[in-house]
């Protein structure tokens, strides 16, 4: 009865043994199997490949025909600008197409939140969409690298309180628009002289007094002003 009662209690305790000794090594053949299918979805997988896939950028092969359409279907033509120093309006032109459809499509990006006034020119311009934080030129790299052509035959003209696009800093001798940037006429008289080179697509119909303050503001070597004045919002009205 002994000899019987020490079988079985050793059959049982064999049993346990074999159990707990095999199931660790299920459990690190599982887990290694994971970890690869992991990596490898990293490396290779569908995720990867889906957000390259729902990624667009914008480039100079498809600037123009992406703008023509989304043209088609803007019914705003009004952008508030709130800066650290008050906040103003633009109204867009509507004959201007290419030039209205960037800047609303980089409002509602909300490229233009946090960027600078960054050059003033006394009497003459002040020039936003640009800073010296890291931040901008990595929501340039998110949105696209890309021209505009100019656009300076609709008979607008460089008044007082005109938005226009400057060229490009490149060998550029077609005078293309750079699209992240933008300035504003603040000279009493216009600045008539640069009608035919660049691209007005708006002008100030509120808040010319906090456009007047920005250019008054002091400035250092190349016009950066001493005192940062962010845009700190830009919003489609």
């Amino acid at each position: 009865m002994i000899l019987k009662q020490s079988a079985l209690l050793t059959s049982i305790l064999l049993f346990f043994v074999v159990a707990c000794g095999e199931s660790p090594k299920n459990n690190r053949t599982a887990t290694k199997k994971a970890e690869v299918q992991i990596d490898t979805t990293k490396e290779n997988g569908t995720a990867q490949v889906k957000e390259e896939k729902d990624t667009f950028l914008l480039s100079e092969e498809n600037a123009i025909d992406f703008f023509f359409e989304y043209a088609k279907n803007l019914k705003v033509d009004k952008v508030k600008l709130t800066t650290s120093m008050g906040s103003f309006t633009v109204q867009l032109y509507d004959d201007v197409p290419y030039h209205k459809a960037n800047f609303i499509y980089l409002t509602r990006k909300g490229y233009f939140d946090n960027t600078q006034f960054h050059r003033i020119v006394k009497d003459f311009i002040i020039q936003g969409g640009n800073s010296d934080d890291i931040e901008t030129p990595r929501k340039r790299n998110k949105i696209g690298k890309y021209l505009l052509p100019p656009d300076a035959k609709k008979g607008h003209k460089h008044h007082r309180g005109t938005i226009s696009m400057p060229s490009s800093e490149r060998d550029n001798p077609h005078k293309l628009a750079s699209p992240y940037e933008f300035f504003i006429v603040v000279k009493k008289t216009g600045s008539y002289h640069l009608d035919g080179s660049y691209t007005p697509f708006g002008r100030v119909i509120q808040g010319m007094d906090v456009v007047d303050a920005i250019s008054n503001v002091p400035v250092g070597d190349g016009d950066w002003p001493w005192q940062n004045v962010y845009i700190l919002k830009a919003e489609v009205l």
